[in-house]
């Protein structure tokens, strides 16, 4: 890629720190700026060498950067690309990392207006437990997907330099439209996501809790492992993405609802059925999965 003669992060959490490392790493950037509403975090950031120089503003960060990443909670991009289109440079570009993807490009086209053509909506699939930028890592995207959402109108020199970006930073880069994305992850993580929380608040509620949680293991440890995410992140991706989102809990609610038919009647045979489709799903998408991760 045409190396970045400025990068500006504004977030530098685990995701925008992540990048900034993965593209210092690439040689990609010439300087990284940060900004970030948490003035604690951006001093940790300065003094772990994720950014090169701290900004007050995001108007001071976007000055002068060819590239601008936000990378704040979805519900906090509005405000962000507001402050970002006072300081654009004409022909530099924005993207963002969020979760969902249809309302950030509603907010996108009326916040950055004329410089809307300049924004090309991103979303890494990669992340941890753990979050802030004491959690980045330069290899968090290594392999990773990266889904690109843009706009019958967006420029196609600016998704060129943000698919460049991700790749420089290991990550293989897919486009789709925003709506489609949104469908998907409703289905493949934001459902997981709202069931990992779920279960732990419901199992947490009785009284109980500390019995039921001192002999759970394995089991119970590996569905719930997301529900150590950030509460503030997958709250507003639930609330941006409700629609596809409620579709998702109600086909889950009637397979549920099946199950525990099943149970309900004694059926065994029918549950063993259903249980070995979704073994043999399940088996199938994880030879796929090492597949891929094998021929990177």
């Amino acid at each position: 890629m045409r190396k970045l003669r400025t990068l500006a992060v504004i977030g530098v959490g685990l995701v925008g720190g992540s990048l900034a490392m993965a593209l210092r790493r690439a040689a990609a950037a010439g300087s990284i700026v940060g900004c970030d509403r948490d003035p604690q975090a951006l001093e940790r950031a300065a003094a772990l060498g994720v950014i090169d120089r701290a900004a007050d503003s995001v108007c001071e960060a976007v000055k002068g950067a060819d590239l601008v990443v936000v990378a704040v909670p979805v519900r906090a991009i509005g405000r962000v690309l507001h402050d970002v289109s006072l300081a654009l440079e004409p022909d530099a570009v924005v993207t963002d990392v969020g979760s969902t993807k249809g309302e950030v490009v509603r907010i996108a086209s009326q916040e950055l207006r004329e410089r809307a053509s300049r924004f090309v909506p991103g979303h890494p699939i990669a992340g941890r437990e753990a979050s802030g930028v004491e959690a980045a890592v330069a290899d968090l995207f290594r392999s990773a997907r990266v889904v690109l959402t843009p706009t019958p109108t967006t420029d196609a020199d600016a998704i060129e330099v943000v698919k460049a970006a991700w790749e420089a930073a290991g990550a293989r880069v897919a486009t789709m439209d925003a709506e489609r994305h949104d469908r998907i992850f409703a289905a493949v993580s934001h459902l997981p996501h709202l069931l990992s929380f779920a279960l732990v608040s419901e199992i947490a509620a009785r009284d109980d809790a500390a019995e039921l949680l001192g002999f759970a293991a394995g089991g119970f440890r590996d569905f719930t492992r997301i529900a150590a995410s950030s509460p503030e992140m997958w709250r507003d991706i639930a609330l941006q993405n409700r629609a596809a989102l409620l579709e998702e809990l109600d086909r889950y609610a009637a397979r549920l609802a099946v199950f525990r038919e099943l149970v309900d009647r004694g059926d065994g045979p029918g549950l063993e059925r259903l249980m070995t489709e979704a073994r043999s799903a399940r088996h199938a998408w994880g030879a796929g999965h090492r597949r891929s991760a094998s021929s990177e």
